[in-house]
């Protein structure tokens, strides 16, 4: 592999799960009502180990809009 085929950071999607460095196959759609507009969405990776962590973590707090796979996402998610 040569410099030009290492990945970039922006080309690595790594789980939100703390201390996960696995690669992220979801994305977790969530805002805080609080502090964010309706058309505000921010995103959490999640390999398949953490989705579900995470989506409960967010449910708790009314914050989860939805669940995608990251393949979904576009370039104004987040």
């Amino acid at each position: 592999m040569t410099a030009q085929d290492s990945p970039t950071p922006a080309d690595e999607l790594v789980c939100s799960g703390k201390g996960c460095r696995a690669e992220a196959v979801w994305a977790v759609l969530w805002r805080n009502p609080k502090i964010h507009t309706p058309e505000r969405r921010k995103v959490w990776l999640a390999c398949d180990d953490h989705r579900d962590h995470l989506e409960n973590f967010l449910d708790l707090r009314g914050f989860r809009i939805d669940t995608v796979p990251v393949d979904e996402l576009g370039p104004s998610d987040g």
